[in-house]
């Protein structure tokens, strides 16, 4: 899966504070729900801000349940990103 380095490290920064872990925990094949146990409600509020951060439209309901792990959801942003 294709991303842009800095758009990954953004997004691992975002997980890092929003769910109080530390990068190093982190990976790109890291799960959101396996591994983190971060349900739907959080999920979606995390997408919310990553639209936010990154000037996204609203990333629909179909799109979202692509999202398994962080290299998921940085290869989107980075295909989406201006």
């Amino acid at each position: 899966m294709a991303y842009d380095k800095e758009i990954y490290d953004k997004i691992v920064g975002l997980i890092c504070d929003e769910f109080d872990m530390k990068p190093e925990e982190l990976k790109e094949d890291t799960t959101f729900l396996e591994d983190l146990g971060i349900d739907s409600v959080d999920v979606v509020e995390m997408l919310v801000e990553v639209e936010n951060q990154f000037g996204l439209e609203e990333i629909s309901e179909e799109d979202m349940r692509t999202f398994r792990t962080i290299g998921d959801l940085a290869a989107y942003v980075t295909a989406h990103s201006a």
